[in-house]
């Protein structure tokens, strides 16, 4: 009796199957979705349009840098929302106290921004000493 041996030879496939022999497939991934939307990132927004409003309209905060901290140091008493250091012309907001104590009278993204455009506003007044009303009056003209 004669054995036959067989040989292990690849089977040419055409290019257009896969590995295991099928062929392609729709892909996997979902389409792009909207990138992620964080109270860090519409916080960092809002300080950026309204420091960039203000220096357009004075010279004064034109070399001024708006820097956002998370917390400030340890204060005794109230905790402070922002710091002015008129000498190294800088304007430190602090993202938790801003968020955390300010109440809008509606819980909404509109009046939480206003808030924290509010927030600027008067930490610039306080630099420039001014009042915050006097920065912006063509802003609010419709009030």
């Amino acid at each position: 009796m004669r054995r036959r041996t067989r040989e292990a030879r690849p089977v040419a496939r055409p290019s257009r199957h896969g590995r295991h022999g099928r062929e392609n497939r729709s892909p996997v991934v979902r389409p792009p979705l909207p990138p992620l939307d964080t109270r860090i990132e519409r916080f960092d927004v809002a300080v950026s349009t309204a420091a960039e409003f203000l220096r357009s309209a004075w010279a004064e905060l034109r070399d001024v840098s708006f820097e956002i901290g998370i917390m400030p140091p340890s204060a005794t008493g109230a905790i402070p929302r922002w710091q002015v250091l008129r000498e190294q012309k800088r304007i430190i907001l602090y993202r938790v106290p801003i968020e955390r104590l300010g109440h809008p009278h509606i819980d909404d993204d509109l009046h939480r921004r206003m808030m924290i455009e509010g927030a600027v506003f008067r930490a610039a007044a306080e630099y420039l000493d001014r009042d915050p009303w006097d920065l912006g009056p063509e802003r609010f003209r419709f009030l």
